[in-house]
């Protein structure tokens, strides 16, 4: 039966046209093949995307930089004011943090540190305590707000990325199907241009979304860390302050 078939084939080349000319492909799958083929529709979700890439890798390299210079000034800053309230320099402490401004720590105990100084001079006072810690209070959020600084948007890449490539992909299809309709053959190549733009930009939201969303739970638990780090730095130095106030 086969060899029938075969011979028949044989002796007709053109009938294996029949069978395999829906399988010709109509469109390259190059990227700038794909490109060439795309509708607006595709275009626009593309170029969407585009701009959603380019600003969480702006995002990235500005956190990772800000972090990276916090971490290595606190880590210079910590043991110098110690040292110098040890030996109760406190414009020495003072002075120490100025050089560090990258530095989440000294942002925060310099607040605290000036607003000791300035509150008045002579014997230490549960207001001027009470002042100060209020003034780490406000320091600590003022900078809690400076390192979460772009992760909202980050966040909202990540989490809308994949929505806008499903946008595309609902274009792509239903550009299939109108490829259908006007060319009246239900072959892959009829449909392929579609498909391929479906596919594209599916892939391109997740691309752009797992980087994002891994990246902004990275930062969180950075900015965590800091804020843990902080928070020890002002209950030390509020201690300080105490000790001061019983002498």
């Amino acid at each position: 039966m086969i060899l029938a078939h075969l011979s028949q084939f044989a002796a007709n080349p053109a009938a294996l046209g029949f069978w395999f000319q829906d399988a010709a492909p109509t469109a390259g799958f190059s990227p700038i093949e794909l490109a060439h083929n795309m509708g607006p529709v595709a275009l626009g979700v593309v170029a969407v995307l585009f701009i959603m890439s380019i600003w969480s890798l702006a995002v990235m390299i500005d956190r990772f930089l800000y972090f990276s210079a916090a971490k290595k000034q606190s880590r210079e800053f910590a043991p110098r004011v110690a040292g110098a309230l040890r030996e109760n320099k406190l414009e020495e402490a003072i002075k120490v943090g100025d050089r560090n401004k990258k530095s989440h720590l000294a942002e925060v105990v310099t607040a605290g540190l000036q607003e000791f100084r300035n509150y008045g001079g002579g014997v230490v006072t549960v207001e001027q305590v009470e002042a100060s810690k209020r003034a780490l209070e406000r320091s600590e959020a003022i900078v809690h707000a400076k390192l979460k600084r772009g992760l909202g948007g980050l966040a909202t890449i990540g989490s809308t990325a994949p929505f806008v490539g499903l946008f595309g992909t609902v274009a792509g299809i239903l550009k299939a199907f109108q490829e259908i309709a006007v060319q009246k053959t239900p072959g892959i190549g009829a449909v392929a241009s579609g498909i391929s733009e479906a596919l594209v930009t599916t892939a391109f939201g997740l691309l752009v979304a797992i980087p994002a969303v891994m990246t902004f739970n990275y930062f969180t638990n950075k900015v965590e860390a800091f804020d843990v780090e902080m928070d020890n730095s002002s209950s030390e130095l509020v201690d300080y302050f105490l000790k001061q106030n019983r002498r």
